[in-house]
């Protein structure tokens, strides 16, 4: 009699595992539970209906850079599987990948759908079966395998289980009371509100090359940095707000941030621009014109909060000087809360990886028992790091289930 491989969850990381398995072992019988009516809703709405499908990052140490929890623990997956092997997979499928500027990788088609369709057309063809609203209450662990207890439906008995259930409470708690740790859940990959936001007026204004770090917190990052109407988000933003998920966790979204917006230039050579400007607008008014690399609207209200607006550059004072070089190279404000980017859905949580063996995926605690994906405490920042994590692990555990 074959062997059933159970595989719990509809999303990317138990299809790309459920497929991987079947084509490694035509023999076993592979069905995927998935407790809601529709299968891999987070692909079709991923990138804003694009499938941000991986990263063209193709050396594995740089790669896991991009990965606040599970950096260390992805190398060796990575040097077995990753962005490069992903590409493959999907165009001997039919499906071609483009990269964008960002080095974010999509569909030519532009349509998650593509995706998804290229998954349920080698589903057909692998005879992988697919059980929806398919609600897993309990897991039995016995002598040669698991026997699923189902809401509504009749048990099933499954001899190996891959467990794809990205940031499911539920299954998290089934697998804490079959005796594994479970790092708690709390939220990365989110903009950050400043009450009585000052720039509120430049809402849209996006910013290159800014560095923002967290006051008392090694947390630092650089990149663009977007003004919005409740505060700050961009790249900068959520990477630093990824890295420093259990931090502004523990301190209930209240932090002093900190920006730099010309991290490229010195105290000093900032401070000789601006004496130089002395020389150079002379009587020009100092709003009007801009020594720096900075939109001309930021400039502008920079220096309307330093000094008064119809200050000339002539008349700057040393004292004035050094405020603007302060707003320029130390700009604080006050965090006061948080909102979800609205195409992430990213949890930093989920199993503790020191129980998971990263060579098989396979549980150090319970033999036959497997993790992909999210349900890890794993999570990448925004550009296709949490796909590919996904599509790394499962394809791991595939090949080790199917041996």
């Amino acid at each position: 009699m074959s062997k059933r491989i159970g595989i719990i969850g509809g999303g990317a990381a138990g299809f790309f595992g459920a497929l991987a398995v079947a084509e490694a072992n035509p023999q076993y019988e592979v069905i995927i539970f998935e407790k809601a009516k529709q299968v891999l809703s987070k692909v079709r709405i991923s990138g804003g209906g694009r499938c941000n499908v991986t990263h063209a990052c193709f050396t594995p140490s740089e790669l896991i850079r991009f990965y606040p929890r599970g950096h260390k623990e992805l190398l060796g997956p990575f040097h077995r599987f990753q962005p490069k092997d992903t590409i493959n997979w999907f165009e001997k499928r039919g499906v071609l990948l483009k990269t964008e500027e960002d080095g974010r990788m999509f569909p030519i088609s532009d349509n998650s759908e593509t995706i998804i369709q290229c998954f349920l057309s080698e589903m057909k063809r692998l005879k992988v079966k697919l059980e929806v609203e398919s609600s897993i209450e309990k897991i039995e662990n016995q002598a040669e395998g698991f026997l699923l207890k189902r809401r509504n439906k009749a048990d099933i008995f499954c001899d190996k289980l891959l467990l794809a259930t990205g940031s499911s409470n539920k299954l998290w708690e089934i697998v804490q009371e079959m005796g594994h740790t479970i790092e708690p859940p709390v939220p990365s990959l989110f903009t950050f509100h400043i009450d009585n936001f000052s720039l509120i007026d430049l809402a849209g204004l996006s910013v290159n090359g800014v560095k923002a770090s967290l006051e008392n917190s090694a947390l630092t990052q650089m990149g663009p940095i977007l003004i919005t109407h409740w505060g700050f988000s961009g790249p900068a933003i959520l990477k630093l707000s990824a890295w420093g998920a259990r931090f502004l966790h523990d301190c209930q979204y209240k932090a002093k941030l900190k920006i730099n917006w010309l991290p490229q230039q010195k105290h000093h050579e900032i401070k000789e621009l601006l004496q130089e400007g002395k020389k150079v607008f002379n009587a020009k008014l100092i709003g009007n014109e801009n020594p720096f690399n900075l939109p001309k609207n930021i400039w502008k209200k920079f220096t309307i909060d330093c000094v008064p607006s119809e200050k000339k550059w002539i008349a700057l004072s040393n004292a004035e000087i050094e405020k603007i070089c302060q707003k320029l190279q130390n700009d604080t404000y006050v965090i006061n809360g948080k909102s979800t980017n609205k195409d992430e859905f990213v949890t930093c949580g989920g199993i503790k990886l020191e129980e998971v063996n990263f060579k098989t995926m396979e549980s150090n605690l319970i033999p036959h028992l497997y993790f992909a994906g999210e349900v890890l405490n794993i999570d990448g920042v925004t550009g296709g790091f949490n796909f590919q994590n996904a599509w790394t692990t499962s394809w791991i555990a595939a090949q080790a289930m199917a041996k």
